[in-house]
């Protein structure tokens, strides 16, 4: 059993088991005891319960990490969770927008975004393997970083929001239903289904919009890893805590999104404050490792980080109130 003690990446093999041993259980645990009905739709109350649980084992976990492994790698994790976090919030409007304009059911969303965070674990994986190797090999490439927040920050500072329309033109979408057998109705919540074939009248495989909708939910999130992944790597290159701070925010996502979709108008200025949050983290390596000047602990870069969404969360939730006062009044009448 000596192997179980080689470093790999840094830390020992038994590490990296063990916490994939703990993400598999805590999969299994969702997947397979709780939701069992693949058909139930999860409804707001439970979605927060479950993104809290979600939360408080993801901070339990940094608490260990905090005992074994130092105060400064227990911060570094527990900063890098809550960015991650808050980062994750803009990918589920996103998501949001994608199934909503796909017409996907509520009854089927569970099934896309189970398969769709299977997924982001390994695509996550592929990303911070390859950005620990770059770090590693040239330190400078933290400065490329910086400068590629920054430009995200400042980007999504100014753009302006997109419509469902996008979501059913885009070029991937359009590229899929030009060279693959794509059915015109879903077929429950299959993905793939075998049907005649128009000119043969054979059997062949179909795929269903189910199986579009979980390619552009794969993509948003890839798009999406390209800003969280350097942001991460902001607060530390380990790539222990960078993967473990990323996965856990990816579990908790799902079903941060049923609670987030239901209320997608009330959070209409989020985006503002996660700009901001991008332009932070990107001055912050610009000030500490491309000038040298102020090396800031990760509790200052977890305390902004806090400050910047509670204020992106408040202010959203004043300046929509008017929504609300509507859906409840709605409600009253109904």
């Amino acid at each position: 059993m000596d192997f179980l003690h080689i470093l790999w990446l840094g830390q020992p093999v038994w590490m990296w088991l063990g916490f994939h041993v703990v993400v598999v259980t805590l999969m299994a645990l969702d997947l397979g005891l709780l939701h069992r009905d693949k058909s139930r739709v999860i409804g707001v109350k439970e979605s927060l319960i479950l993104t809290t649980c979600y939360l408080v084992l993801g901070l339990a976990f940094g608490g260990w990490v905090w005992w074994y492994m130092g105060r400064t790698h227990g911060e570094e994790f527990v900063t890098g969770l809550v960015i991650e976090y808050s980062l994750s919030m803009d990918n589920v409007f996103v998501i949001a927008v994608i199934l909503t304009a796909l017409g996907v059911p509520r009854s089927a969303q569970h099934r896309v975004l189970v398969w769709g965070i299977l997924a982001a674990v390994l695509l996550r994986g592929l990303m911070i393997g390859l950005g620990s190797a770059l770090v590693a090999q040239a330190h400078w490439v933290l400065s490329l970083f910086a400068a590629f927040l920054i430009y995200a920050g400042l980007k999504m500072l100014f753009s302006k929001e997109e419509g469902e329309a996008d979501v059913e033109n885009s070029a991937s979408l359009r590229f899929l239903r030009r060279h693959l057998r794509v059915t015109k109705e879903p077929h429950g919540q299959r993905f793939i289904v075998r049907l005649p074939d128009p000119k043969s009248g054979k059997a062949v495989l179909w795929f269903t919009p189910l199986a579009l909708a979980l390619t552009a939910v794969n993509i948003a999130d890839v798009i999406f890893a390209v800003d969280s992944v350097p942001a991460i790597f902001a607060i530390t290159t380990d790539p222990f805590i960078v993967y473990t701070s990323n996965i856990f925010a990816i579990l908790g996502l799902r079903s941060l999104y049923f609670a987030l979709a239901a209320m997608v108008e009330r959070f209409a200025y989020l985006k503002t404050a996660l700009a901001f949050i991008l332009i932070f983290i990107g001055a912050k390596i610009v000030v500490a490792d491309t000038l040298g000047l102020v090396d800031l602990p990760p509790w200052v870069s977890l305390a902004v980080t806090l400050v910047l969404l509670t204020i992106g969360i408040v202010y959203s939730l004043w300046r929509t109130r008017a929504v609300s006062d509507a859906h409840g009044e709605a409600r009253h009448r109904a």
